[in-house]
């Protein structure tokens, strides 16, 4: 017994000791650094000024750091809304036996494969262009005027759409996934009762799916959380008001402002930003973890 323990304390250690230096310390000094005023990521602790809560409470005093915290929510909220229920649709159909079912399922998911920015170049140049976009044109086909999906007006409308298009493949094979472990005796079984599509889907596929909801959810949590690269491209230049996000400030305050953001370089308030976007993460995952615990269907 003594032996096993002493090669199991062996073989844990580097992994452990990796854990602690990579994660652990970079987490700690984060959080001790949200109430401090530091103006460098490699300021020595020596220099680094008391600040207190202040940090937190400058940031929430910053119309731009609340513009950014309003707009991720409606990027979390309406963006999950549309990418969970389009997810969920394409997934019901793709395991309804349609035929062709691999070819739509890797074009659903193939915008996954491409890397943000080449997305975001193609939805730019050749989507929302005003001169040549394939939108304009189809909509001029029946003779609606062209619409200028990056001006001020739209930018934000724009930029979700392209990110939700980017991001409902990734969702869609994970309700494949959990509708596929469902045993087929009970949609049988339901089918001689009479129940019809509609049926079966509220009362045997939905609430069998309710983990896999919960698993989806903070997936896009953590993703509309870490939302930056989309903003930067469709905001290059400048900081818009319409596609700031919370960590699109926070790499402002960091490294330094730009014309459009008017902040000084404070790595404290970038650490406070980091914060709290970690605790956000955790009150969703604690809120549906508790959901799904308290409803769970299990087979």
């Amino acid at each position: 017994m003594k032996k096993s323990k002493a090669v199991l304390t062996i073989f844990l250690a580097p992994a452990v000791l990796c854990y602690l230096i990579v994660f652990m310390y970079p987490t700690v000094r984060t959080v001790i650094m949200s109430f401090f005023r530091v103006e460098g990521v490699t300021e020595p602790i020596s220099n680094w000024i008391f600040n207190g809560v202040n940090n937190y409470i400058e940031l929430f005093q910053s119309e731009l750091f609340v513009c950014s915290l309003i707009n991720i929510l409606k990027i979390w909220s309406i963006g999950g809304l549309v990418v969970m229920v389009m997810a969920l649709v394409f997934a019901v159909i793709l395991t309804s036996g349609v035929r062709l079912k691999k070819f739509f399922r890797s074009v659903i998911y193939l915008p996954n494969v491409i890397s943000a920015v080449a997305m975001g170049t193609m939805w730019l140049e050749y989507a929302y262009s005003a001169e040549f976009g394939l939108i304009n044109r189809i909509l001029g086909v029946f003779g609606i005027a062209p619409v200028q999906w990056t001006g001020p007006d739209m930018l934000f409308a724009s930029m979700l759409i392209a990110y939700c298009f980017g991001m409902i493949g990734r969702h869609m094979l994970i309700f494949m996934d959990g509708i596929e472990r469902i045993p087929v005796d009970y949609f049988e079984a339901a089918t001689l009762e009479g129940a019809n599509v509609f049926q079966r889907f509220g009362h045997i596929t939905l609430p069998l799916l309710k983990g896999v909801l919960h698993t989806n959810l903070v997936m896009w949590t953590v993703s509309a959380v870490n939302f930056f690269i989309w903003s930067q491209i469709f905001s290059p230049v400048s900081v818009s008001r319409s596609t700031i996000a919370p960590v699109g400030y926070m790499y402002e305050l960091v490294f330094g402002s730009s014309a459009g953001a008017g902040t000084a370089r404070n790595s404290g308030g970038g650490a406070a930003i980091g914060v709290m976007l970690t605790g956000i993460v955790i009150v969703i995952f604690s809120i549906t973890n508790l959901l799904s615990k308290r409803d769970d269907v299990e087979f």
